[in-house]
């Protein structure tokens, strides 16, 4: 782990947040909570792949409790950092409260992978030959309440005249298939530079960090959500990948956000054009 909070205000309020001081919901079958923020900062931040939580009436898609704990399940630590870090900015923020195993909002709809028979070598009993409409009650359920979220929150910035900036939070495993991956954290990103490049900047000022690009992941990925509420709209937009060995517990969050809410603060306080539409297309094709 990094030592040495640079930014000292931010950093003291990580230390002493705990997600337990944090507005608490009774979320029910809600796929999403929302953290409400000042739209007039011009950040909207995201958690696509939150929780592993699937409903009872799923039995656990037929796997183990275990296996619920794994990265294929859901992105460890990412929640913690993403309530953290938008305490800290005072940003409105979507989170995503369901299991990627069930549907993944971050694929497009035609995304072979959106529901995963096999999930990195594991099969998935629940999703083996799924009926159509087995896969429409999921999308139904899951995965257009949460996207019509994120598009809702969008809307609205850019009606009240602050088109915002979109930063989407994830995070990796230490190592894939034996190999350890070296970065501490990426920026993940298509062709817009606007907000990418300021962050990869930023994030190499912290001290003994490893900052990837666009790495262990591509950020070209045609239909994902960002695709979809940022590149089709012209707004800025990046993915930050934590290592999820940095941020397993609380302190780890708390700290990882402190640092992204120092960068973050900084690139939207000295880079100009963020908040405006302008369409860079995509590698993907748009």
């Amino acid at each position: 782990m990094c030592r040495g909070l640079e930014f000292a205000t931010l950093g003291s309020i990580a230390l002493e947040l705990s997600l337990d001081t944090l507005v608490q919901e009774e979320l029910g079958e809600k796929p999403y909570r929302t953290i409400d923020g000042d739209v007039k900062l011009g950040l909207l931040i995201l958690c696509d792949h939150a929780q592993n939580r699937i409903p009872e009436d799923f039995h656990t898609l037929g796997l183990r409790p275990e296996d619920l704990h794994r990265h294929t399940a859901f992105d460890l630590g990412a929640e913690g950092v993403t309530r953290f870090l938008a305490k800290m900015l005072g940003a409105p923020a979507v989170i995503s409260q369901f299991s990627r195993l069930l549907v993944d909002p971050n694929r497009g709809l035609d995304d072979p992978t959106l529901i995963m028979e096999i999930a990195d070598g594991l099969v998935v009993p629940g999703n083996v030959g799924l009926s159509a409409a087995a896969r429409e009650e999921r999308l139904d359920r899951f995965y257009r309440p949460y996207d019509d979220a994120v598009g809702g929150m969008v809307g609205a910035a850019i009606d009240a005249g602050r088109p915002p900036v979109i930063l989407s939070i994830h995070s990796f495993t230490q190592a894939w298939k034996g190999v350890p991956r070296p970065w501490h954290t990426s920026v993940l990103w298509d062709k817009d530079p606007r907000l990418p490049v300021p962050l990869l900047d930023g994030l190499k000022t912290i001290p003994d960090v490893v900052v990837g690009d666009n790495v262990p992941y591509s950020g070209q990925l045609k239909g994902d959500t960002l695709y979809r509420h940022a590149t089709a709209r012209g707004l800025a937009h990046a993915l930050i990948e934590v290592r999820q060995d940095l941020i397993l517990g609380e302190q780890g969050q708390a700290e990882w956000a402190a640092h992204l809410a120092r960068v973050v603060s900084g690139v939207l306080q000295s880079t100009d054009g963020l908040n405006t539409i302008e369409y860079h297309g995509s590698h993907t094709g748009i």
